[in-house]
């Protein structure tokens, strides 16, 4: 018989070990991310798993790629690459986010091989959040790699910037990159490639590539043909999978089993929609929708200035589009299985295993204008040798391709249908689009995944902590007609689908809607979206639900209220300021509650310059502004320029940039003596642009001096101490 202390031993082993087998629902801070099955040597071998060094030469790997990406985007390209140099030259990469590998074996890169760097510029300037210490790295020069100095001689290096020419910084992460390697004796290969998604991302990656490819090749003494074309992912159809194991638009494994766990970009919230009302006045021809989301119990918190990150799904046209286009309409809910034959190169983007509508409708972004490079591709699977010249001349043409397709917007299903032939105005079925034989992993590996689409907070968690708000225009434009595609409206994806919503939560019938389109011709094609969710898990009853997740943000008003605050935030850049005001609106409460109004006393001024077109049809939040001036007790001003209501002596339209000049004295007053705040919220092409350079001015001339030299020099300490902030956009 077993003594007590034996039985005790047995017992402590028991729960040591039940202990390590749920470690990580025991202790994880955030939720694993979806599995996806990998083959079996995928986890061979041990060693340092932060050390890409030894990966690359266990895999037999002549290129290494880091990614510094925000939103998905980096990351696409860094894996774009690494499937060219695959077909180009048979050179395996191995693809990497710098924030899991260390870097000071950086000089052990074998003289044969070579460092990729996709680098992302974020915010002002900034390295992306994964990319921090990669950048901090290889600009400090105490930073010692494993040769003992901050030398890297010899390095084979290519560098492919992503930036934005509306911001000031424009691809400076990438700038900076590519100059700290060429101190510490790296050998670039090629032009440093500067992407521009103001104008085209695409074609200046596709304009850049070829030219670097053929620097690649001298460099590194290899020849163009040794590769070829092999598929990214296996796609099976699987019978008989248990339905409640099958991804039908669920975003993790959470939501799929609906257990409890932290809520972010892996596992987004799906928050109870409270309020969703039109902030135009009607009738307009344009919408603006205020929405709130209840975040009650979901360990969700906010402060004022975060992003919250919306995930939409596609229009249904267009899934319904490209599923008679791949023939798959039939089969829309088959459920199928893919899995990466290089999980190195490519990892399945979604959970699986799914459907092909699932596929289409919520992981993949169909609504998105067709790539150039990508119709190539899908050329050779063309149901008529018409349609495979169609496809080779928009892919080989770019003047062609700008006319027919970016000037279009055309997505892809539109151009398969264009190309074979079909009238890609209406309804589409199986009877009016022509099948396409496109295998569907090249449909996956050639589409990127959907994103979030990420909208600034307008409320304060001061006044809401349990409540999340939006400000939304809704996206709707007319696109540029051509010889083969006539003008029609195009939908923005994530503000169309908040509209939908927001006409589900009001109840808002069709008649209604039809009603509206006589001003808003926009409406009449409003496109309609699968809002009820995976499973009716986005509608309970009356009740509707959208998957949201915070994104983190240094746009904050300073914490001491006797700094002036100066807001400049035309239409919807007005949004984080509501939270701001908000925000000083709670503190003034409490400040009175305990001191009385004169607790107010020596807070500075808070100034917002607000912009729209008329008061009487968009004056963001027209009735909140004033009650938010009587608890602030005289320290709130706002001034608002309506251009297509007051105008200049001369017939000119006033501007946010207008109001600031006329109020330059009290400007330069509260940022020069007062130590004051500026924040710029809104358009970075024109607004933010107009803005700092009346800001210029007015420092300038209050330095004695002028905007280009004394104006601007002050701008610039402003940004460098943190003083002056932007949350632009183009």
């Amino acid at each position: 018989m077993a003594s007590n202390s034996d039985i005790i031993v047995l017992a402590v082993g028991l729960v040591l070990a039940a202990v390590y087998l749920f470690r990580d629902q025991l202790f994880a801070s955030k939720p694993k991310s979806t599995p996806v099955a990998l083959p079996r040597n995928a986890n061979a071998g041990g060693g340092d798993p932060r050390d890409f060094v030894t990966k690359m030469k266990e895999g037999k790997k002549r290129i290494v790629i880091f990614y510094g990406s925000q939103t998905g985007t980096a990351e696409e390209y860094a894996i774009r690459l690494a499937k060219e140099a695959k077909q180009k030259f048979g050179l395996a990469s191995l693809v990497c986010d710098p924030e899991e590998y260390d870097f000071e074996k950086l000089d052990q890169i074998p003289e044969e091989c070579c460092v990729f760097f996709v680098m992302a510029t974020y915010g002002e300037g900034e390295p992306t959040d994964n990319a921090v210490t990669l950048c901090q790295n290889l600009s400090d020069e105490s930073f010692e790699f494993s040769n003992g100095e901050h030398k890297l001689p010899g390095l084979k290096y290519v560098v492919f910037g992503l930036g934005n020419k509306t911001y000031e910084h424009y691809n400076l992460i990438a700038k900076n990159v590519d100059r700290d390697l060429q101190k510490m004796g790296a050998i670039k290969i090629g032009e440093r490639g500067e992407g521009d998604d103001d104008k085209s991302m695409e074609e200046d990656y596709l304009e850049w590539k070829d030219g670097m490819w053929e620097a690649f090749a001298q460099a590194m003494n290899v020849e163009e043909g040794q590769g070829g074309d092999t598929p990214d992912f296996a796609v099976t159809e699987v019978e008989d999978h248990p339905p409640e194991k099958v991804y039908l638009g669920e975003l993790s494994a959470r939501a799929l089993t609906r257990s409890k766990g932290i809520h972010d970009a892996k596992n987004p919230y799906p928050a109870p929609i409270t309020v969703a009302r039109e902030l135009f006045q009607q009738p307009s021809d344009r919408n603006c929708v205020h929405m709130e989301f209840n975040s009650e119990g979901s360990g969700i918190t906010y402060q004022h200035g975060d992003h919250v990150g919306v995930w939409p799904s596609n229009a249904e046209n267009e899934v319904f589009r490209l599923l008679c286009a791949l023939g798959l309409h039939d089969k829309k809910d088959k459920v199928i299985n893919i899995e990466s034959l290089d999980p190195a190169l490519a990892k399945v983007p979604f959970p699986v295993p799914t459907t092909y509508i699932t596929v289409l409708r919520h992981y993949i972004d169909v609504s998105a204008v067709a790539g150039r490079q990508m119709l190539g591709v899908l050329s050779k699977f063309a149901p008529n040798p018409e349609a495979e010249a169609f496809l080779k001349t928009l892919n080989t043409n770019k003047d062609e391709y700008t006319n027919v397709v970016a000037n279009g917007c055309l997505k892809l299903g539109e151009v398969l249908q264009l190309a074979a032939g079909n009238d890609i105005t209406a309804e589409p079925s199986p009877e009016n689009t022509t099948s396409w034989s496109i295998p569907f992993d090249i449909v996956v590996s050639s589409t990127p995944r959907l994103q979030p689409r990420y909208y600034s907070i307008s409320s304060s968690p001061k006044l809401y902590p349990n409540s999340i708000h939006i400000t939304v225009v809704v996206l709707a434009y007319e696109s540029v007609e051509s010889e083969k595609v006539k003008s029609r409206w195009i939908h923005g994806v994530g503000s169309n689908f908040l509209l939908n919503l927001k006409f589900a939560v009001g109840n808002e019938h069709v008649s209604l809607i039809a009603e509206d389109a006589k001003h808003n011709p926009a409406l009449a094609k409003l496109p309609k979206y699968a809002i009820e969710g995976p499973r009716n898990a986005y509608k309970q009853e009356t009740i509707f639900k959208s998957p949201i997740h915070i994104r983190r943000s240094t746009f904050r008003l300073p914490t001491n209220p006797k700094s002036p605050v100066i807001m400049i935030g035309p239409g919807t850049g007005v949004a984080p300021f509501r939270g701001f005001v908000q925000e000083r609106v709670a503190m003034a409460r409490r400040t009175i509650e305990k001191n009385g109004v004169e607790g107010l006393a020596d807070w500075g001024s808070i100034r917002l310059y607000f912009g729209c077109r008329r008061s009487d049809q968009d004056f963001l939040y027209k009735d909140e502004w004033p009650e938010y001036a009587k608890e602030l007790h005289g320290k709130f001003t706002m001034r608002c320029a309506f251009s297509r209501e007051v105008y200049k002596p001369d017939g000119g339209k006033i501007y946010v940039q207008d109001l600031l000049w006329e109020d330059r004295d009290h400007v330069a007053d509260s940022i020069l003596n007062g130590k004051g705040y500026v924040y710029i919220c809104g358009d970075a092409k024109s607004m933010s642009k107009a803005v700092e350079e009346t800001l210029c001015r007015i420092l300038g001339e209050a330095k004695g001096g002028s905007a280009e030299v004394e104006g601007a020099a002050e701008v610039k300490l402003l940004k460098e101490r943190s003083r002056m902030l932007s949350d632009v956009w183009s």
